[in-house]
């Protein structure tokens, strides 16, 4: 299966994948042009569910779905699934949108993903080994000697990121070293949707964003890093073949074609990371934008036109790779955020099951109003920091645990709730000048995800960061990136700029209110200096256990 398909020569300069232009101004085009009766079918793929979504070329949400699927963890820090469950969510999700279809059938389809992930294939293209999830944290000690052996600032210079255990290449080394039959046999690493493709009986391409994620990809020259291959002992045809977002990959097969319930013949195009692709569907196309993504972690993104890897962003270890935007970059800073407010409300409302997904949805929210409802009126009293799963941007620090300091015995559920809005709208503070000092200073954040149903978090956050918060219209940005991405190869836009000029809008703009700001005067200054003292406690807490041992 893999034989036939062979890397593109050269590399940033030879793009003959490229197909849509793009440019800083939005384009005013005529309506007339989009075909009518017809549909965008776009998917993101997460590490724990399956979103698809059908879109009009104006960006109106047809139908869409959910398809949940649960990872194993067969021992500590390991995370591994059946990479089955992903092929089987997206034929399950494509059908239920069926119907909606007929009515507009689909023209074009892209497939987006979560990054790190990977799928050990043999050379039919069928898994010989479980999936290794992104949170899987095996490979620590195949990260530091990655790190040690080509050196910290190196790795940044070629590839945007600092070393981390999420990434692909450590856990291949990983395998390589404990797992020896598992790499004899296998004569790919693929990621998600190159593994999707595959299935799908087209090449396993791999879009410049999402090869940055394996920790192996040359951020400016955007091809595989010879030099980290070769220190870990790797090919480059071990791995998916490197194109730009929105390349057509190819056209479905009858047989593809009746899994999925779409067409044969129907185009199927290169998606991109999760965050380059919600960062398209908000419209974060231009130098000087910044997408703000209000997920289990929160993510901002700034858009530039050369890859920033000065020395700001290297101390505050940014994150760095191609935009899924032809010839753009996005810098990214992120840290927990949604799964604190998820674990509090699960503390206080978790339902003993059995209600769909739609009903769970209408009861979260329901508890969350409540919860904003019995906030404080000014501020909590409470410093609370989000890192239940360690910190990220700056220190990326794993032993970082969350802690709520200020409680007394009056504290309620509204006080608590409110203190995670603001240690939230800190954080983000902070990573906000971060990322102003590395790429540009900046005014606006375009804001999507589940952060952005709260009114008093935006408030907070735009308050703390000084920053206007635009709202955007749709909820599900990284699908309707990834539709903009089909349409534009399709033809349905002139465009990347032209799609999101018709596709894109906003719900609302939140101002900073210099009041809120006044009542949190010093906040920042105590927050970091608490953080910095639970920090060296930590600190001396592990050294103690090492001694131990």
């Amino acid at each position: 299966m893999f034989g036939r398909f062979k890397q593109p020569s050269g590399c940033r300069d030879s793009r003959k994948f490229l197909l849509p232009r793009t440019s800083s101004r939005p384009e005013i085009w005529p309506s007339f042009l989009i075909v009518p009766g017809m549909s965008l079918l776009a998917f993101d793929i997460g590490s724990s569910r399956c979103k698809a979504a059908l879109f009009t070329a104006e960006g109106k949400t047809l139908a869409e779905d959910v398809q949940t699927y649960t990872p194993e963890f067969p021992e500590p820090s390991y995370v591994e699934m059946d990479a089955e469950k992903f092929w089987d969510a997206i034929c399950r999700s494509a059908r239920t949108l069926k119907e909606a279809a007929a009515r507009d059938p689909v023209q074009a389809l892209s497939i987006s993903s979560h990054g790190e992930s990977f799928v050990a294939v043999g050379a039919d293209g069928a898994a010989v080994a479980p999936a290794i999830l992104n949170i899987d944290a095996r490979a620590s000690r195949e990260a530091q000697w990655l790190e040690a052996e080509i050196g910290r600032r190196r790795l940044f210079n070629i590839t945007g990121l600092v070393m981390h255990p999420m990434f692909s290449i450590p856990k291949i080394l990983w395998l390589q070293r404990h797992r020896p039959e598992v790499t004899s046999s296998a004569k790919r690493f693929l990621n998600v949707t190159a593994y999707l493709l595959c299935r799908l009986g087209l090449p396993p391409y791999i879009d410049y964003s999402l090869a940055s994620r394996f920790f192996g990809f040359d951020a400016q020259r955007q091809c595989w890093s010879e030099e980290i291959l070769s220190a870990a002992g790797l090919k480059k045809e071990f791995l998916p073949v490197a194109v730009p977002a929105g390349s057509v990959a190819g056209e479905l097969a009858s047989e593809s074609a009746s899994r999925l319930g779409v067409p044969a013949g129907t185009k199927v195009v290169v998606g991109g990371h999760d965050q380059a692709c919600g960062a398209l569907g908000a419209g974060v196309i231009s130098p000087g934008l910044v997408a703000a993504s209000m997920g289990t972690y929160e993510c901002i993104a700034a858009v530039s036109d050369e890859a920033r890897l000065g020395d700001e962003a290297f101390a505050a270890s940014l994150n760095c790779y191609a935009h899924v935007v032809p010839g753009k970059y996005l810098t990214l800073a992120y840290f927990p955020s949604g799964i604190m407010i998820q674990w509090f409300h699960d503390l206080l409302f978790k339902r003993a099951g059995g209600s769909s997904a739609d009903a769970g949805n209408r009861e979260e929210r329901v508890c969350y109003d409540s919860l904003e409802s019995a906030a404080p009126k000014g501020p909590s009293g409470l410093f609370v920091m989000p890192h239940l799963i360690g910190s990220c941007t700056p220190d990326f620090n794993p032993r970082a645990r969350a802690a709520v300091i200020g409680l007394g015995h009056s504290s309620d559920a509204g006080q608590i709730y409110k203190g995670i809005l603001e240690g939230l709208a800190c954080e983000l503070a902070q990573a906000s000048d971060l990322v102003a000092k590395a790429v540009c200073d900046f005014r606006d954040f375009y804001v999507t995800g589940g952060g952005a149903h709260s009114p008093l978090g935006l408030k907070l956050r735009a308050a703390f960061t000084g920053r206007r918060l635009h709202v955007m219209e749709c909820e599900d940005p990284v699908c309707l990136g990834s539709a903009i991405l089909a349409g534009a190869a399709a033809g349905i836009y002139p465009s990347i700029t032209g799609g999101v000029s018709q596709a894109v809008r906003e719900r609302e703009v939140i101002e900073p209110d210099p009041v809120i700001k006044a009542s949190y005067a010093g906040y920042g200054k105590q927050y970091w200096k608490l953080y910095s003292a639970i920090l060296s406690l930590r600190e001396a807490d592990n050294r103690s256990e090492q001694g131990e041992r």
